[in-house]
């Protein structure tokens, strides 16, 4: 069976910590699938706020995930509090991948990684828009 290979980058400008609720929690007792891509949105709302930007404006538009993949390295428990890193890479000219790496906030261990692709997109005329400058500089290299 062919698995997903996220490689991370060598540095994660953005971290910050969120705890796995109940709601979170499968019937396995351990995080979701779905219950991650729920926590890594609020990761991501976060990093983008942190700039003072959000979904909806990245610097003249808006953003749309495009694709998702999720490789799980150890089982999120509840209550465990987890550190969420985010890093910016592969820009293109209207896209950007979004790289996470999830891991136990206590001890370090990595719960998973994690990447999204996302398009820039202008919501008004409901089409694909080019990257901003104003989101270019949370590019590596930009």
């Amino acid at each position: 069976m062919a698995r997903v290979n996220i490689e991370l980058p060598a540095m994660f400008p953005f971290n910050t910590e969120l705890t796995i609720r109940i709601t979170d929690i499968n019937y396995g007792q351990h995080l979701g699938n779905d219950a991650l891509l729920g926590l890594l949105h609020e990761a991501r709302v976060r990093f983008l706020g942190a700039h003072g930007l959000s979904e909806k404006d990245v610097g003249g538009c808006g953003l749309i995930m495009a694709d998702a993949a999720i490789v799980f390295k150890s089982q999120g428990r509840y209550g465990q509090r987890l550190r969420v890193s985010i890093a910016v890479v592969d820009p293109g000219p209207v896209g950007c991948d979004l790289v996470y790496l999830v891991s136990d906030a206590n001890t370090g261990i990595e719960v998973a990684r994690a990447k999204t692709g996302m398009v820039f997109f202008d919501y008004n005329r409901n089409k694909v828009a080019r990257m901003p400058e104003r989101f270019r500089a949370l590019c590596p290299g930009h």
